[in-house]
């Protein structure tokens, strides 16, 4: 691990914490690691305090492909992204000296608004009705209009992704290996009138998704990338992709995804 000796820390700023994390900064001091305060100069990020945590260290240091990232959790949070515990971050450290880690790579979404910003996910992207009001999508695959969606509002979650907003919504667990985005309804409507497929359906990496909000006043919808959510005025296209991109972790080698939701969800 030479060339991986740099380390920054992620965590939420308050004493309780500080206070765990100390003897953790200095373990890691004395096997011959460096603390950094810039992420950008770090060879490893690491992330305490699960899942939630884990993703904002990510999209605040701007979805590096040239760093490893790391999950820590405390005792009473679940992480499907963290293999290691604040309390045992001594087998943490031993498996990076002694490399009984593997790298894994995660796919990452790319969410173009307006044909302007573009946006990294690495959980889901999800836009919704900010009104006591349906709203109305009109959903194309590769530019071939496929249905008009009237519902609370639609999720597309990476593989990854799929063990989070997208499966408390009914949506498919899907394995990481396999390169794809997933899109999930919220609430739709399906009667004689209004019709969609009601239920999740799973795209190609090569698939490109459009959503075209319709404007019949349901204008500020609600834009949720990962944990964040936004609030843009007039919204009317949402364009997705899965990236060419990938996110690179690490995980102990008896230790996989499926093994994670057997433990979470099992």
């Amino acid at each position: 691990m030479d060339n991986r000796s740099n380390l920054y820390f992620y965590y939420k700023k308050n004493e309780e914490l500080i206070k765990k994390l100390e003897p953790l900064f200095e373990y890691v001091k004395s096997q011959g690691f460096q603390i950094v305060e810039e992420a950008k100069e770090a060879n490893i990020i690491i992330s305490v305090g699960g899942d939630g945590e884990f993703l904002q260290a990510v999209r605040h240091t701007n979805f590096r492909q040239d760093c490893l990232y790391v999950g820590i959790t405390q005792a009473d949070e679940s992480g499907l992204y963290c293999d290691f515990n604040i309390d045992q971050y001594g087998e943490m450290v031993e498996s990076m000296k002694n490399n009984s880690i593997e790298v894994r790579r995660f796919p990452i979404i790319d969410v173009t608004i307006n044909g302007q910003s573009t946006f990294h996910c690495l959980n889901e992207a999800a836009i919704r009705s900010a009104i006591i009001k349906t709203i109305v999508i009109d959903v194309f695959i590769d530019d071939n209009h496929f249905e008009r969606f009237r519902g609370d509002g639609l999720i597309v979650a990476t593989p990854t992704g799929s063990t989070g907003y997208n499966k408390s919504t009914s949506g498919a667990v899907i394995d990481p290996k396999i390169p794809c985005l997933q899109v999930t309804e919220l609430a739709s409507l399906n009667n004689n009138r209004y019709r969609t497929l009601g239920s999740s359906f799973v795209l190609n990496q090569d698939r490109t998704l459009r959503l075209e909000v319709i404007q019949d006043g349901n204008d500020y919808p609600i834009v949720g990338l990962d944990n964040e959510a936004y609030s843009i005025r007039n919204i009317q296209t949402l364009t997705i992709q899965l990236s060419d991109k990938r996110i690179k972790t690490v995980k102990l080698k008896n230790n996989s995804f499926w093994d994670r939701v057997q433990r979470t969800f099992l």
